[in-house]
């Protein structure tokens, strides 16, 4: 059955034939279970799209028979804001999803974002990976509203700094004082207000706009948005403070994993740990470290390294952000997703 952004928003879209109509064992093991799955990334951000293509062409091409998984990129389906309901209803087999995007609906996932704590993390993506005791921590806690995560990227992918215009520009942390700052999340926007600046919601797609036209001063934003938006046309220096960070996961209801075949629980999982293995590591490595940095570097660009004292400090302003995100999911789970983070439990 073709499936049509129309059927996926009125809940129409089919299961395989097999579900659906109940058909004999023996043909329903005659055809692969086909799988519906998601994201609104572009190809053209080929450093986040390495890892979520990855995945859909290893399980296609390792599990041919068992698994056909139909992909839609690009938000050709679903838009970003679509994707988790569409999710929950079960009109989607599985997503890709920023975690960045969707911490007000899976608290949870904040973890990949808050200040202080995400540059320890990006630091040590051991602690993400599969069968971590946080990824098993965040599992728990998204299994309790109906959620799975096969993979969290097996890491944080670089964090978000501050990249600002004019000159001086953004160089410390007091220089963020007065400034209007282009921001996503709920976590870098506690933090820049933290420090005096103005924080400005504007989508990566008119970014470069407000920055030439002086609407931001900067943009809090990791390094693929500036790539991939060419915002490193509009900037002329970055400062790396770790303002926050997210990883891209993959979801999946709980009950729809659970009703899969082993066939096919064996076959997304294995695609799963792919994925884990290498979409950070592509992104993190042979993207931004041997591509994007070389190239703004060349460009022209100032990259100003805060010290430890900075950075020390920044963590110790953003511990209203640490705590408010306690009190949301919970003092216990909170605090051992922190410490579990830090590296200060096993």
């Amino acid at each position: 059955m073709k499936i049509d952004r129309r059927s996926i928003l009125t809940g129409t879209a089919a299961l395989s034939a097999s579900a659906a109509f109940g058909l004999s064992m023996k043909a329903a093991r005659a055809e692969a279970t086909t799988l519906t799955g998601v994201t609104y990334l572009p190809p053209a951000y080929e450093d986040l799209a390495y890892g979520s293509q990855g995945f859909v062409d290893y399980v296609n091409e390792n599990s041919a028979g068992v698994v056909n998984i139909d992909f839609y990129d690009s938000g050709r389906l679903l838009s970003a804001d679509e994707q988790l309901p569409a999710l929950r209803a079960g009109t989607i087999d599985f997503m890709f999803h920023t975690t960045s995007y969707i911490t007000r609906s899976l608290p949870i996932l904040g973890i990949t974002g808050l200040p202080g704590v995400v540059g320890p993390l990006y630091e040590n993506p051991d602690r993400m990976k599969r069968g971590s005791p946080l990824f098993d921590l965040v599992n728990t806690e998204l299994q309790k509203q109906g959620l799975t995560a096969l993979s969290l990227g097996g890491g944080l992918l670089e964090p978000e700094y501050i990249w600002s215009a004019g000159d001086p520009g953004i160089r410390s942390l007091d220089s963020i004082e007065g400034k209007r700052v282009r921001v996503v999340s709920f976590e870098a926007t506690k933090a820049i207000e933290d420090f005096g600046g103005a924080a400005v919601r504007i989508p990566s797609s008119e970014l470069y706009l407000a920055l030439q036209r002086g609407t931001v001063d900067a943009a809090v934003a990791n390094i693929s948005t500036i790539n991939g938006r060419s915002i490193q046309e509009q900037v002329r220096q970055v400062y790396e403070i770790p303002v926050t960070a997210f990883s891209i996961g993959i979801f999946v209801q709980t009950s729809r994993w659970e009703g899969m075949s082993e066939e096919v629980r064996q076959a997304m999982t294995a695609g799963a740990e792919w994925f884990d293995e290498h979409s950070s590591l592509a992104a993190n490595v042979d993207y931004y470290e041997k591509q994007f940095w070389p190239k703004f570097r060349e460009g022209g660009l100032e990259v100003v390294e805060p010290d430890q004292a900075a950075l020390d400090r920044f963590a110790e302003v953003s511990a209203n952000v640490r705590e408010a995100w306690v009190s949301e999911v919970g003092e216990e789970v909170g605090r051992r997703a922190i410490a579990l983070a830090m590296g200060e439990a096993s």
